[in-house]
């Protein structure tokens, strides 16, 4: 798949504290009525979504206005549930840019968007990390990890592909929603993973008495 196949105008869903990366799959749980619209029509084309995070503004009509960056996902799996209700998986494919609102006549919202600048997010070229390299994240990671109370098989996300842990543990990771989509912003792999260990920093260091939290 290269950007000329993708769509350039796509429906999106504007999920609150929620962001999807590039290779990594997430199940959503599907019942407003305007969602249950979006995703019926998505299969009924090319099971593409945008995920995107709203803002805190609103525009003129009164709806959240959105940030510039999200990732459009591919719906993989799809059951509907007795109460008729979607559970879907998505697979975050590519990242966009927001180029524009555009009328649908429909509930939910659609943008154009433009994938030139992420065109990397396709490419099974792999960059020139290690997983030595994330010894020290994987290590405070684990930490915070605990201490929030969050439960990540560690064993299996070892087993996946660099870039595909580098994002799993960016979009799992319990950061602020502002820093996560920093993250998503990150040009390639290896800002990332640099953002990871920055936002570590102030996670895992006691600003006050400038101790390590264990």
């Amino acid at each position: 798949m290269n950007i000329f196949e993708l769509p350039n105008e796509i429906p999106v869903f504007p999920l609150s504290n929620f962001i999807l990366f590039p290779k990594t799959t997430v199940p959503l749980n599907i019942f407003e009525p305007r969602y249950i619209d979006m995703i019926n029509d998505a299969m009924k084309s090319n099971k593409m979504i945008g995920m995107i995070q709203p803002r805190y503004e609103k525009n003129q009509d009164n709806t959240p206005n959105l940030y510039e960056i999200g990732c459009l996902g591919k719906i993989i799996s799809f059951r509907e549930t007795e109460d008729d209700r979607f559970l879907i998986e998505v697979k975050g494919l590519i990242r966009f840019k927001k180029v524009n609102e555009i009328s649908n006549n429909k509930k939910y919202r659609s943008l154009k968007v433009d994938f030139s600048n992420y065109s990397n997010d396709l490419s099974d070229i792999k960059e020139k990390l290690k997983f030595s390299d994330l010894e020290l994240i994987f290590k405070d990671l684990k930490s915070l990890f605990e201490k929030k109370g969050f439960i990540i098989n560690w064993k299996a996300l070892e087993k996946q592909s660099l870039d595909e842990t580098i994002n799993a543990l960016a979009m799992a990771s319990p950061f602020a929603i502002e820093e996560k989509q920093i993250l998503l912003e990150a040009k390639d792999l290896d800002t990332r993973k640099n953002k990871i260990a920055e936002i570590l920093k102030t996670y895992t260091h006691d600003v006050y008495d400038n101790n390590t939290l264990q």
